[in-house]
């Protein structure tokens, strides 16, 4: 199945059951969802919980399997994705500003190299 088939529909009503029950939205860098900015603004630049969680999969234009091929042996950065760590950047200093917990999860699929990546990410914060 394709992405689109499993997308909530990001709208004021899918927001304000996710703030009812304190769930926060998580943020997906991933093949065929909007990016990470996308999806804040579709949440009016809201945050749900008191903690935001994103994701950092893949490349969007990328389908999964094949970014294991590209990265494989996930050893380096292979491809930079500056759009990908400034929105990441941007919405964890956002949620910090409204004091908020970020986690957030690397995967190497999503430059090659998760530990890298994540020293990328820090040294922008």
């Amino acid at each position: 199945m394709e992405a689109e088939t499993f997308l909530p529909k990001l709208d004021l009503d899918y927001r304000a059951i996710l703030t009812a029950h304190g769930v926060a939205h998580v943020y997906n860098h991933y093949t065929a969802l909007p990016s990470l900015t996308e999806q804040h603004g579709k949440l009016e630049k809201t945050f749900t919980a008191p903690f935001t969680v994103l994701r950092l999969l893949t490349p969007c234009d990328t389908k999964y399997h094949d970014a294991v091929k590209a990265y494989e042996p996930y050893d380096k950065l292979v491809k930079p994705l500056p759009d990908m760590r400034r929105e990441t950047v941007t919405l964890i200093r956002d949620a910090i500003a409204h004091n908020r917990r970020s986690y957030v999860l690397v995967n190497n699929r999503s430059k090659g190299n998760a530990p890298l990546t994540v020293q990328a990410l820090v040294a922008h914060l």
